[in-house]
Parts: structure tokens; C-alpha cells; sequence
């Protein structure tokens, strides 16, 4: 199994670069079922724009290879259905509001971890990354009222706030980290001790974690934070 975390952005054209080793993993998994292509369930969170938001998902990774799309594209205030995630392939969550993907999300947490140890892959992009962690940071730019981060990135949360997340990688997990400027958050959650260690991705960039070496794919790069005796230490994998 693998799990795909993509730190957002959108390639203008698409590329597919950061969409392709999900979708080849999904394919081998649709043909060991004798299907011709990987039934994959797209998960849109919104405000009036998820329909929009998952056919932009799909147009982004279409140029990975083919797929057929099984969309759930909900608005804040209703559920996601469990037969969103029945009989695929692969597993794409979008982005927007983390908190509220993790609100939504929360009830099929259990049927997510099942389906990745079976070997159903999982792309989660932006806040869909965000949650896959087991301690997920899902916003906030102070940490006792001293500002940590941008307020622009703050999804509409005051101080910093990490929940449970669907607990497919073990670290915190940070999106846009060059181009919003949120690695001083991620510093500043493991220096709080907020989180025992984290990896922040930048946009256009995607770290695939598997049974083997964590990778690095795309244009940017995957910023690791990590608690040390005077405090953290910072470096980059890949890129």
C-alpha cells in the first residue's frame, strides 16, 4: 500500500506529475480485479464550490492516467456517505477547509485504515494530506496567543489546533508550506510539543510513503521537523 500526500497547488496545464504513481497503483489494483480502469472515489468538501473542486481534482490527475471517477462532492453541513469509499480502487480526498474534512471524514476513519492495509492507495491533497496523519494539524496561526504563522492560513481557527486524524502516517502532516509560509508553524507545533515530529509539503509536490523509502516527486520540496535537545532541527527530503 501506499499513501500519496500532495501539498496542493494547481499546474496550469496539468501535468499530472504528483497524480501519477496513485493512479498506476490504483490501475494494478483495478486489473487484478479484471477491471479495464481504476474505479477511484474523488471526496469533495465546500461551500457551494465542491462540484467544482472535484472536477478540478480530476482534470489535475486525469493527465496521470485514466480513471473513472466515483465523486462525492458534499457541502459543509451534510455527511459523507460510507458507499463513497465501496469497491475502489484508489482513494482521492480534495482540499479546502481541514477542519471540516476532518469533521466529515472522522466517522470513516476505521474504513480508510482498513482499505490502505489492504492495499487501496490514498491520495490526499492539501487538507486530504493534512489528515492523514494520526495527530493532524487542521489550522490555527497563534500558540498561546503569540503567532506562529500567517493568518491567512489559519482556517478559520484562532490558536493552533491538532486533532486525530485518519492515522496513516505517524507525523503531522502541513500543506503549502513555501508558498503559504506555514513551516514556522510546523516548527513551532513540535517545539510546543504539540506534535512529536512533522513534514510540511510544498505545492506541486507530492511525498509518497510505502513499505520501502519515503519519495519525493514534483517541483518542490518536503520540508521534515524534528524535536532535538535545543529545540528542533530542520531539513528537506527530495526536491
Amino acid at each position: 500500500m501506499s499513501v500519496h500526500l500532495v501539498g496542493g497547488g494547481w499546474e496550469d496545464p496539468p501535468d499530472g506529475v504528483v497524480y501519477a504513481g496513485f493512479i498506476r497503483e490504483a490501475t494494478a489494483r483495478a486489473s487484478a480485479a479484471g477491471r479495464d480502469l481504476p474505479r477511484v472515489a474523488v471526496i469533495a468538501v465546500g461551500d457551494g464550490d465542491e462540484a467544482e473542486h472535484a472536477a478540478k481534482l480530476i482534470d489535475a490527475a486525469t493527465p496521470g492516467g485514466e480513471f473513472a471517477p466515483l465523486v462525492t462532492a458534499v457541502r459543509h453541513d451534510q455527511a459523507v456517505p460510507a458507499t463513497a469509499f465501496a469497491d475502489v480502487d484508489g482513494i482521492l480526498v480534495g482540499g479546502g477547509l481541514t477542519p471540516r474534512y476532518r469533521e466529515l471524514l472522522e466517522p470513516h476513519f476505521g474504513e480508510l485504515r482498513r482499505q490502505v492495509a489492504a492495499g487501496v492507495p490514498y491520495l490526499g491533497f492539501s487538507a486530504g494530506a493534512a489528515i492523514a496523519a494520526e495527530r493532524a494539524i487542521v489550522g490555527g496561526w497563534r500558540i498561546g496567543g503569540v503567532p506562529v504563522a500567517p493568518e491567512a492560513t489559519a482556517e478559520d481557527l484562532d490558536e493552533l489546533t491538532v486533532a486525530p486524524g485518519i492515522g496513516l502516517v505517524d507525523v503531522a502532516i502541513d500543506a503549502h508550506v513555501a508558498q503559504w509560509g506555514t513551516l514556522s508553524r510546523l516548527v513551532a507545533a513540535v517545539e510546543a510539543a504539540l506534535v512529536e515530529g512533522g513534514l510540511g509539503i510544498d505545492e506541486h509536490t507530492v511525498l509518497i510513503v510505502g513499505d520501502g523509502d519515503l519519495r519525493v516527486e514534483g517541483a518542490g520540496s518536503v520540508w521534515r521537523v524534528l524535536p532535538a535537545e535545543s529545540g528542533v532541527v530542520v531539513g528537506t527530503i527530495g526536491g
